[in-house]
């Protein structure tokens, strides 16, 4: 694992909690992609070169097809997968379950929180990405779960945040 200064996380709303859903044509959705590349890529010019993302569906995935793209123009990038629990996916479906494959294949590191479900899995993996890294990138429209929890701990800890406004 690299140095923790030079690494971040990512935390943001599953697709059901974003105001267009699934529908990533919406051009609310397009901007929001397009700011947490930019997020990305201001952290690279920050001396970031380590990425750990959660990979959920929604911002988790936008946030590892940004990383990818910048690995694409900086080879000294590297993106680990934090998976909560083994078959994270398995109910996804079709297009989507595909997309995390293509993604899951891409990473430089897998890191398999537990191997099953279990009601704390998602916050050890939360923990985990935040007790990795110096940096936590928020995508977040204000309400309270799993991002905003995400956040706090980041806050107790420590992390510069850089919260994108969904």
């Amino acid at each position: 694992m690299p140095d923790r200064e030079r690494s971040c996380c990512f935390t943001g709303h599953r697709a059901s909690k974003l105001p267009w859903g699934f529908n990533e044509r919406d051009a609310r959705c397009i901007e929001l992609k397009r700011r947490i590349a930019d997020a990305a890529e201001a952290v690279y010019g920050a001396g970031v070169r380590y990425y750990i993302c959660g990979m959920a569906n929604g911002c988790d995935l936008y946030f590892a097809e940004a990383v990818l793209e910048l690995r694409g123009r900086h080879s000294d990038v590297t993106l680990e997968a934090a998976v909560p629990f083994e078959g994270q996916a398995a109910r996804w479906e079709g297009e989507l379950r595909q997309r995390y494959e293509r993604v899951m294949d891409q990473c430089d590191y897998h890191t398999l929180v537990s191997r099953e479900f279990t009601p704390g899995c998602y916050q050890r993996r939360n923990h985990y990405m935040v007790d990795s890294s110096s940096v936590l990138i928020a995508a977040y429209d204000g309400r309270s779960g799993g991002t905003m929890s995400t956040m706090l701990y980041a806050m107790r800890q420590g992390l510069e945040i850089i919260e994108i406004q969904v």
